[in-house]
């Protein structure tokens, strides 16, 4: 089937606009993807039509709008294919997700002396939470460090673990290299060797590029954000496990989940999920996640991944060419690609790019230790989506060409 690109194109009504007399050239997804109108016109009916409170009412507008989360929730579950919508929480995105797993971990699954794994490409979301934990209860983090290709160094790999390991927290995609980690073998590997370690994976930038199923994947939780996915702001995702969940105590305390409260006595809490939902949830939020799922099964997401591939290997290929040109990570990618341009700046580029319509990201991209790694404070990154073309592509390299004629 050819891709309908014109037709995906029209459904994102903000590629319409033009900066600086210039079409928009929106090349920053993996910070955040635009969103197509069933999203937007989701959320505005809601909001005209069906607005409620959720789980509290008896009222038909209530009950409906209870029905509808519900709904999404069993929703997102067949999407990443978890064994029940009751592995499935609601929270704001992927930062608040790992919050929520590291602090509820922290309170039963580990104790003084334990250690956690996590890699030199993490994003700050993925470090910050951690490295708070293990002040607070005195345990030790190892990382897994990055080799001169942007490649996990696995080779180090077995003396980083051992008896006292207790979590892997790992990204499945880096968010600056657009590597793939090998998810599935480290966690068959480990497993075979020890059976007291959790598997915790940030699926932020992989949700979008390719297909999920955790059972396959054998994490034992998930994490990802809405508005990375074509989704609104303010909305994610955190899979677990059940088995996990129902041990696991609240984070967060408030209406919505508790089964009883006294003045005297210590509060019983309803199940999970419903007991990592405190207070009222984004519902609007909710039913646009919903109908960004829904959108990208309309487009088909193996359509997605075929030309997205397409165009990467066509980025890759012309921005070669760039005079002085550094491209950080190997060729084999998804999605995200960033690079230097000899002593220039990232923040120059990215200006005078946009002075031409064209959006990249530059800096350090919530990753200082990686760019620690690679000896550099920042880098400029592009990334790609559903509806770039070969012609936003090309408009990016005629923009870098010129940046490098005027800086130079």
């Amino acid at each position: 089937m050819r891709y309908p690109i014109d037709i995906i194109r029209s459904d994102f009504p903000i590629l319409s606009r033009t900066i600086n007399n210039y079409p928009l050239v929106y090349l920053d997804n993996a910070a955040s993807t635009q969103k197509p109108n069933i999203v937007i016109d989701s959320e505005s009916h809601y909001y005209r039509f069906e607005y409620a409170a959720v789980h509290r009412g008896i009222y038909t507008l209530s009950n409906e709008s209870t029905s509808r989360i519900e709904e999404i929730r069993s929703k997102v579950a067949k999407f990443i294919n978890a064994a029940s919508m009751h592995e499935i929480i609601f929270c704001k995105g992927a930062t608040e997700g790992i919050n929520l797993i590291a602090n509820s971990l922290g309170k039963y699954f580990l104790q003084e002396g334990d250690n956690i794994l996590l890699t030199e490409m993490e994003h700050h979301s993925n470090i910050v939470p951690w490295q708070i934990l293990a002040r607070e209860k005195k345990l030790i983090l190892r990382f897994i460090p990055v080799n001169s290709n942007g490649m996990l160094d696995l080779s180090t790999f077995s003396s980083l673990i051992d008896e006292k390991t207790r979590i892997l927290a790992i990204t499945h995609l880096s968010n600056v290299l657009g590597v793939l980690n090998p998810i599935n073998t480290l966690i068959k590997e480990i497993s075979q060797s020890y059976n007291n370690i959790l598997f915790v994976v940030d699926g932020a930038q992989y949700i979008s590029h390719s297909r999920i199923d955790v059972q396959k994947l054998g994490c034992d939780f998930y994490v990802f954000s809405g508005h990375k996915i074509y989704g609104p702001s303010g909305i994610g995702i955190v899979y677990g496990k059940k088995k996990l969940l129902d041990n696991m105590p609240p984070w967060q305390g408030g209406g919505a989940m508790i089964r009883n409260v006294s003045l005297r006595d210590y509060p019983h809490f309803t199940e999970a999920p419903w007991k990592f939902e405190a207070g009222s949830p984004n519902t609007a939020g909710i039913i646009g996640l919903g109908a960004a799922l829904d959108y990208i099964q309309k487009v088909g997401l193996s359509n997605i991944i075929e030309w997205e591939q397409i165009l990467m290997e066509y980025l890759w290929d012309a921005i070669e060419t760039i005079p002085d040109i550094k491209i950080y990570g190997p060729r084999e990618r998804k999605g995200i690609l960033s690079f230097n341009i000899a002593q220039h700046h990232p923040y120059d580029v990215g200006i005078f790019l946009d002075q031409y319509g064209i959006a990249i990201r530059t800096g350090h991209h919530c990753a200082m230790p990686l760019m620690n790694r690679f000896k550099t404070s920042s880098m400029c990154r592009v990334s790609l989506a559903l509806y770039n073309t070969k012609e936003d592509i090309d408009k990016l390299l005629d923009g870098l060409r010129r940046v490098h004629r005027l800086l130079s």
